[in-house]
This record gives C-alpha cells, sequence and structure tokens, in this order.
C-alpha cells in the first residue's frame, strides 16, 4: 500500500475514534451586550421614550421620558433646572454613563420640553413636583434596589424635597450645584458675587430689575457677558455647547419668572421658590448622598461642603474649575465624581 495512502487512512481512523465535540457555542454576551439589551422593554419602538401619564389636580397630563441603557443595579433619573429648563443639557452623559454601565432617565417635567405644558399656575408648587416624580418613578419600574436621583439646581430642590417625602424608594441622592437655602443662596448672590462685578454694570442691572425691565435685550446682555460666563458656564457664549443652548433657549419663560425670576443672579423677591430652606432638615435624609459643589458657581462652595456634611451619609464632590454648569466647564471631574459615587453605593453590601 503507498504510503500516503496507509497515512490517510490512518488519519481517518484516529478521526472515527476521537470523542463527537459539541456544536460551537455562541461567544458569551459582553458587558456591552448586556447593556444594550432591550428584552422585556416596552419602549423598544421608540428608542426608549415614554410619555408617562400624571395626575394632577387640575387633570391628567404627560411627561417625556427617555431611557438610556440597561443595568438592573444602577438606574438614574435626570431632574433637569430652571425651573422650566429642559433635558437636554445633561446630554453630556451619553460620553459618560454608557461606558460605567449605568441605566439613565432623561425627563422634561411638566411644563417643561417635550412634555405638557398646561400653563396652569395652580400646578407650580413643590408638593405637586414631588408627586410628580413619584409617579414618574413608579411608571419607570425604580425602587430602593437601583434607583439614584441626580438634581440639579431648581432639580437639586426637587430632589431634596423627594427623598424628604419618599426616601424609602432611594438607593442613593445626589445634589448638583444647588444650596439647601435659598435665602442663603441670595445673600452669597448679592453679597459676594454681585460686588465682583463692575459697578456701572451692577447698578445698571439693579435698576433694569427694579423696573421689572426683564425683557429688555440690554437685561439679558449684561447678566450673559458679565455673570453667565463667569459663574453659569465659563466658556464664551459663542462656544456654548449645543445641549447647553438647546436646554436653556427651551426654557419655559412663565414657570421660570414665577418661580425663581428673570435671571441666574439670585430668586427674586416674590419668586414662589423665595423662602425656601431645608437646611435643618438634611440630616432627616440617611440615605447615600452626593452634594456637587463648584468654585465658581451662583452657590456658595463652603455651603456646598457643610451642606454634605449635614447628611448622616453624606460625601461632597468639589469641582476646582467648575461654575454652576459644571457639567461642562469642570466635566471629566463631574462624571467621574458622580459614577465613582453611584459605584461605591451600588458595591456597598449594607
Amino acid at each position: 500500500m503507498p504510503r500516503c495512502l496507509l497515512l490517510l487512512l490512518t488519519a481517518f481512523a484516529l478521526a472515527a475514534c476521537q470523542p463527537e465535540t459539541e456544536p460551537a457555542s455562541a461567544p458569551a454576551k459582553t458587558e456591552a451586550a448586556d447593556y444594550y439589551d432591550n428584552g422585556g422593554r416596552d419602549d423598544v419602538l421608540s428608542g426608549g421614550v415614554r410619555m408617562i401619564p400624571i395626575s394632577t389636580p387640575s387633570g391628567e397630563f404627560r411627561v417625556w421620558t427617555k431611557r438610556v441603557g440597561n443595568s438592573p443595579h444602577k438606574k438614574v433619573l435626570l431632574l433637569h433646572g430652571g425651573p422650566g429648563a429642559t433635558h437636554e443639557y445633561f446630554e453630556a452623559a451619553d460620553s459618560y454613563f454608557p461606558g460605567a454601565g449605568i441605566e439613565y432617565y432623561y425627563y422634561d417635567q411638566l411644563e417643561s420640553g417635550r412634555s405638557d405644558h398646561p400653563a396652569d399656575s395652580s400646578l407650580w408648587n413643590i408638593p405637586r413636583f414631588v408627586s410628580e416624580v413619584e409617579q414618574v418613578r413608579t411608571a419607570l419600574g425604580l425602587d430602593q434596589d437601583n434607583f439614584f436621583l441626580l438634581g440639579h439646581s431648581w432639580g437639586g430642590i426637587l430632589a431634596i424635597e423627594y427623598a424628604l417625602a419618599h426616601q424609602d424608594h432611594l438607593k442613593g441622592l445626589i445634589v448638583s450645584n444647588m444650596m439647601a437655602s435659598v435665602p442663603e443662596y441670595n445673600r452669597y448672590a448679592q453679597e459676594v458675587l454681585g460686588p465682583k462685578m463692575d459697578p456701572a454694570v451692577l447698578k445698571e442691572i439693579q435698576a433694569l430689575e427694579a423696573a421689572r425691565d426683564f425683557q429688555n435685550p440690554r437685561y439679558a446682555q449684561l447678566v450673559t457677558e458679565n455673570y453667565y460666563t463667569e459663574h453659569v458656564l465659563r466658556m464664551p457664549t459663542e462656544a456654548w455647547p449645543d445641549p447647553v443652548n438647546r436646554g436653556m433657549g427651551g426654557i419655559n419663560y412663565d414657570i421660570y419668572l414665577a418661580m425663581q425670576g428673570p435671571s441666574e443672579f439670585g430668586i427674586m423677591e416674590g419668586a414662589l421658590l423665595e423662602d425656601w430652606d431645608r437646611s435643618r432638615d438634611l440630616e432627616q435624609i440617611t440615605v447615600p448622598t452626593l452634594v456637587i459643589g463648584a468654585e465658581h458657581d451662583t452657590m456658595d462652595p463652603e455651603y456646598m461642603k457643610w451642606m454634605a456634611d449635614q447628611f448622616p451619609n453624606g460625601h461632597y464632590l468639589y469641582l476646582p474649575d467648575g461654575s454652576h454648569m459644571a457639567m461642562y466647564d469642570d466635566q471629566e471631574r463631574y462624571f467621574r465624581g458622580v459614577i465613582d459615587f453611584i459605584n461605591s453605593v451600588d458595591n456597598d453590601p449594607e
């Protein structure tokens, strides 16, 4: 028998004696595949968007939410500021949260953005907004095993109020760039930040405010060029990122004026939030809480540090280059601090 044929027959015989192998299995799911697994979700057709019905004393309305990602233990609901701004200025989260495996929800509050606009001032009060957030939480299926609430500016007020009413549903709380006392916020604006402006500019701003000439283009020009670029977002206005321009440009001015006032230069006398102060109640919030303060913010960073100490399980994130929109002008530190906090709470066996 030719040698080559003998070798070939031997190879066939050896192969026949081998145990039957299992068919190749599909590669194991990666973490990224798990994160984008939409199995069992009822929001797939709309790309994560849900219009959630909200019951109010004035009837039922709908608010807009959008889910990004999938995580069983780390879900963040984002509360925008204003009042009356939109979720859009939070979109920088797209650059950070997916890589950290954090599921998160954009959300326009009633009277804002893509949610309904009933234009009903009787609904512009904190208890009604807290009820709204609780209804959103229930609809999204968030609970104490996974629910982190991040509120920025006015959203920080709402987050504190929600925690005081419903902390049993929270896994963690994040209060971003909002003091727990409006009177202290106003004192800081008037006694510390205001005097740093050119005296002539400050005098003209105050004169326009006294005349309630808020729609005067000169008023917007003065506060933007002399206050916002120093304490709201420390970039030239022409360099402000698109999400900021959309989120702030789409503000519902009526609710903003009624609850806050005409600008971020403190909360106006007579505004609905003028007397809000929860500084003595922070000790009642026992869930892990991160307070975010920034050196150039409209909010006093020393107060923010003090505030973190009032929470029994409080933590402080200080942003040396940041202002009120620190998720943009101190972005890396901002999101790294938020992600580290969420992960530390998620990894805590308690």
